[in-house]
């Protein structure tokens, strides 16, 4: 392959990886109808979830890892093995546990750096979702070049296409809850704040994760043949369903949260006007 085809392809990869979170980011943003955020401040929290977030998650992902494994091989007794990456109990660990906890707090903190920027409660849930959806697009567009290099490009545009549809609204979702309950906890609305609401984080991706993984389930209790293929199915039907059913109820909070009288004071809330689109 020459320099040229290969940069071809990048430039194919990182378009289709960006393309459907951009689609995404422009549904939830306009779900917003009273003066919601400008482009300019959804594009920089989505910015921030695909570089920053990202980046920061996996390096630390890597280390907890790195050094779970390292504690496994020095702990005696089986039920240390969750710790072990290399064991299907290490990698369940992984994807149900230290993943969801990780990555839904680096998210959590593109929420945080947005604070300022929050003029209304339904705000909350929209930079929630920019952050979460930039996180999604870097991701899929790794893991799809992952697969591009190790089967070519139909083998990285499959992995990017699956993804689009599941994990990278799983991500705009999750976050989305979290930035609900930091502006209820931002603009003192009663009732659970940010700490509830980042565990809701976590639950939702932790269930999403152990959807997408019903077909690895299946391979440890021995199913093979049609039985796999079916758990296959299955499994990317129920993390698709999942996903859009989670940005459906995102979208719902934005809805229900979009009116001045959810605030406890007038000077918590600046009435609605233009805003730069």
């Amino acid at each position: 392959m020459s320099a040229v085809d290969a940069a071809l392809d990048f430039v194919i990869l990182v378009l289709l990886s960006l393309a459907p979170a951009l689609v995404y980011l422009s549904w939830v943003r306009r779900t917003e109808r009273f003066a919601g955020p400008g482009w300019g401040s959804v594009l920089k929290a989505f910015a921030y979830g695909a570089l920053f977030a990202t980046i920061v998650a996996a390096v630390l992902e890597a280390v907890i890892v790195d050094l779970g494994t390292r504690a496994s091989g020095l702990l005696p007794g089986p039920e240390f093995t969750f710790l072990n990456s290399s064991s299907p109990a290490g990698e369940f660990f992984l994807v149900l546990v230290v993943a969801p906890f990780i990555e839904e707090a680096l998210k959590a903190s593109g929420v945080y750096a947005f604070r300022d920027e929050l003029r209304s409660v339904a705000d909350g849930p929209v930079f929630g979702a920019s952050v979460g959806l930039g996180f999604g697009f870097f991701e899929t567009f790794l893991y799809g070049l992952a697969a591009f290099v190790v089967g070519g490009l139909v083998a990285g545009i499959a992995i990017i296409l699956v993804r689009s549809v599941s994990s990278v609204l799983l991500h705009g979702s999750s976050t989305g809850m979290f930035g609900y309950g930091f502006a209820r906890s931002r603009f003192k609305v009663p009732g659970p704040g940010s700490g509830s609401y980042y565990l809701v984080a976590v639950g939702m991706h932790a269930g999403y994760n152990f959807l997408a993984s019903l077909a690895t389930i299946a391979v440890l209790l021995g199913i093979t043949g049609v039985g796999l293929d079916l758990a296959a199915i299955v499994a990317l039907l129920a993390a698709i369903a999942f996903a859009f059913t989670a940005i459906e109820h995102v979208r719902e909070v934005i809805s229900v949260s979009d009116y001045p009288s959810l605030l406890p004071g007038a000077n918590r809330y600046q009435p609605p006007g233009p805003r730069a689109r």
